[in-house]
């Protein structure tokens, strides 16, 4: 059983209420309270990697996240576009922990590091003590200094913001379907999305797909193959990070589903029921931001300054300069590669990261020698666009087509989590693939009612659909 101390310096007033409370939270194990405590913020990749690692080490492990969930992010964009249910990328951390006596998992969120106290601070008043402290807190979107746009826009980061959107799709088809208006009609049916990283690729072949397959036979009065979905990048080629002949192949690819690929072309401004792309202005029923991504407030937990997007500068073992003791790891940390190059975010980078982290952690607290400095083994990288549709490359190996989009689908079936989940997905991919269908196309008040989207009309219009 676990102890739970609470050590409370407190005032009493009249009605026995606590006031100005300081409190101290210790997850203990009784017989190895001496034992070198180790707290890792964040379940995802790294986080998750770096506990399992520790476990059975001798070290008090916890493992902290503001969900109670581990998510696979790489398929979260098909529960965005309703091929797949929450449950299906998403298990429990605790059931994923089970086994491990060292290990302890707390559902928090963390507000701050107080380094000389060698505590993490947590939103409800806490605090939990730490010898070695493991930073795996991921990133957020960006918007490059236009945080008003933040409103406008539905972005895809947790199991909340894809049922956002998968709501905002759906029900952009029913208010097509009830209005009359055709200039509201053809706004309600465009769709933007920014970026041209492997998110918006993967989101702009889906919605398509989505809308001129799966949905083509479900209205009466609007055509859902009318559809416009518009993919804008900045740069100068979709998937920067790929061979530029892989790069090609998705604009085409991209081109054939009737996207409308924008290259070079950059985001102006955006409002609630529109998108500015250079000088033309695009009215749309929604605006999808995969365009850029922050670190979350690690460098300011620390008080140590990060680099342009926020993440920590980290030593060849994942250490923070001058702190030993706390490592960085996952979109978070700032590693360098060789020369001026830095690792991307990524999720095989957070994995081997933490992987990494957990076993120098557990060396160090045997007495063993420590392995020496982390290096990344790039084991390829994949970015699926449709239906046996997809992109890749293994070293000098390059992948298009059908033989591409197949072994995504094998190698991302093994990366889940546990047997059930990879059921439930190679069946749902199944039925998708030789029907076209998708099984997770329900609404429910609990999305349609979600206050974090942006209005699907604007409420000064006047429009029959506005509510």
């Amino acid at each position: 059983m676990k102890r739970i101390s609470l050590h409370i310096i407190a005032r009493r007033n009249r009605k026995t209420q606590l006031q100005g409370q300081t409190l101290s939270l210790n997850l203990s194990h009784p017989e190895s309270t001496n034992r070198p405590r180790v707290v890792i913020v964040g379940a995802g990749f790294g986080g998750m990697a770096a506990a399992r690692a520790l476990r059975g080490n001798a070290a008090e492990v916890t493992l902290i996240d503001q969900t109670n969930h581990h998510l696979f992010q790489p398929l979260l964009y098909q529960v965005a576009t309703a091929a797949l249910s929450p449950s299906d990328i998403a298990m429990a951390t605790r059931v994923l922990m089970r086994g491990g006596s060292n290990l302890s998992v707390l559902m928090a969120e963390v507000t701050g590091v107080d380094i000389r106290a060698r505590s993490v601070l947590l939103r409800d008043g806490h605090r939990l003590p730490y010898d070695y402290l493991v930073l795996a807190t991921g990133s957020a979107s960006s918007f490059f200094g236009q945080d008003n746009w933040r409103e406008h826009t539905l972005v895809l980061k947790t199991i909340e913001d894809a049922l956002a959107i998968r709501a905002r799709l759906l029900e952009a088809f029913e208010r097509a379907e009830q209005s009359t208006d055709d200039a509201e009609i053809r706004r309600l049916l465009t769709f933007a999305i920014v970026g041209g990283g492997p998110t918006g690729v993967e989101l702009a072949g889906t919605i398509s797909e989505l809308a001129r397959a799966t949905l083509a036979r479900d209205f009466s009065r609007i055509d859902p193959r009318d559809t416009r979905v518009v993919l804008c990048e900045a740069g100068g080629r979709l998937l920067s990070g790929f061979d530029p002949a892989l790069s090609t192949y998705a604009t085409e690819a991209l081109t054939s589903m009737g996207v409308e690929v924008r290259i070079g072309t950059a985001v102006e401004a955006i409002d609630p029921t529109g998108v500015v792309l250079g000088s033309e202005r695009i009215d749309t029923g929604a605006v999808l931001w995969c365009a850029g991504t922050e670190a979350r407030p690690a460098a300011e937990w620390l008080g140590i300054d990060g680099v342009r997007n926020g993440a920590v500068t980290v030593r060849s073992d994942c250490s923070v300069p001058g702190h030993p003791n706390i490592f960085a790891i996952g979109d978070v940390a700032s590693f360098e590669a060789g020369g001026d190059e830095r690792l991307l975010a990524l999720a095989p980078v957070a994995k081997q990261q933490g992987t990494y982290v957990g076993k120098l952690l557990a060396a160090r607290i045997a007495g063993r020698r420590e392995p020496g400095a982390f290096r990344y083994r790039d084991y390829g990288t994949m970015a699926v666009i449709g239906r046996s549709r997809a992109a890749a490359q293994f070293g000098r190996l390059r992948l298009t087509g059908f033989l591409a989009w197949l072994v995504w689908s094998l190698i991302h079936l093994m990366l889940l989590v546990d047997f059930r989940s990879r059921l439930v997905v190679y069946v749902n991919w199944a039925w998708a693939w030789f029907t076209y269908g998708r099984g997770a196309r329900l609404l429910t008040g609990s999305t349609t009612s979600d206050a974090r989207q942006p209005p699907l009309s604007d409420p000064e219009s006047g429009r029959p659909d506005d509510k």
